[in-house]
């Protein structure tokens, strides 16, 4: 549940709406430069922020990288992710892929509360969330890319399409495709953004299908390479656990690299999703993967791609 401050930020999110400004650049109606002259804190601001909160809890950059993921996937980056229910709507927090499993509303609450202090009613949540899971890749060593600015923040949220567009840790390969392009990104922009997890953690609930019981026969999925098996079983018990969590890339967790992908050549992802990308017969997405795991200045390349020069995000 959202602090009460939280709270009375969003709702003053959701009566502001940042106007995108025209420009000749790439980024569909969206300007880097928006708030330069009404706001020109900003980025030092989320940057402070940010570094403090991630300097006290490492794991705090991928969830907030998730955040916005999340938020992505609904209705478009517009911060419906933040929004409490009320009469009107269920609260997107409450659905399947986000309960009790999104973390870093505090943080965006503090960025929210200082950018009010100095800019009234000026940088959108939505903005803010774009902002923060830039940085938070930054701080962790990946990749730095102009943010286009000017989303406006949604009044209202959808549990359902929560419930369905987000990508399940166990998807296959042709359910990530699917989704993905219902949001416009292709095969490319699907390995690159799965590459996000080369930094944070799981819940056991996520990945235990495949200790276990893979394929519906009480087997193992056999693509896990047998010691990252064995040290995940000791983690994650046959009955309960569901909260402990693993890193989804056991070698770096908190540093942006391109070690996830290296991991899933030598059996080591964590989840099906993840895992699939290599093993789900799909030739783009397997060569992509091998791309990235010997060459990390292209999957930087294509990660910020994604996010700045398409405007996807």
């Amino acid at each position: 549940m959202a602090s009460l401050g939280l709270v009375i930020f969003i709702l003053s999110c959701a009566i502001f709406q940042a106007f995108p400004v025209s420009s000749s650049n790439n980024y569909g109606g969206l300007f880097p430069e928006l708030y330069q002259i009404s706001c020109p804190q900003a980025n030092e601001i989320v940057m402070s922020v940010l570094e403090e909160a991630i300097s006290k809890d490492p794991r705090m950059a991928a969830s907030l990288l998730r955040l916005h993921f999340h938020d992505c996937f609904v209705q478009g980056c517009d911060a419906s992710i933040l929004l409490d229910k009320n009469s009107a709507f269920k609260s997107e927090k409450e659905a399947g892929p986000n309960k009790n499993s999104l973390r870093g509303y505090e943080v965006i609450d503090e960025i929210k509360a200082k950018l009010e202090q100095v800019c009234p009613h000026t940088v959108s949540c939505a903005d803010i969330l774009a902002l923060a899971a830039r940085d938070s890749v930054v701080l962790s060593g990946g990749p730095y890319w102009e943010v286009p600015l000017g989303r406006r923040d949604s009044k209202t949220a959808n549990f359902n399409k929560a419930n369905i567009n987000i990508p399940a840790p166990n998807s296959t390969i042709q359910n990530l495709i699917n989704l993905f392009n219902k949001q416009g990104l292709n095969e490319q922009d699907l390995v690159a953004l799965s590459g996000g997890h080369t930094i944070g953690m799981a819940r056991c609930v996520s990945f235990k299908q495949r200790l276990y019981n893979q394929k519906g026969d009480n087997l193992p999925d056999v693509t896990l390479e047998k010691t990252y098996y064995n040290g995940l079983k000791s983690i994650c018990p046959t009955s309960g656990g569901d909260n402990n969590i693993s890193p989804l890339d056991v070698a770096s967790p908190v540093r942006f690299d391109n070690t996830y992908f290296k991991l899933l050549l030598w059996g080591k992802g964590l989840l099906n999703s993840d895992e699939v990308l290599l093993t789900g017969n799909v030739k783009k997405t397997k060569a992509l993967v091998k791309s990235y795991a010997e060459n990390e200045a292209i999957f930087f390349r294509h990660f910020a791609q994604v996010y700045g020069e398409n405007g996807k995000y």
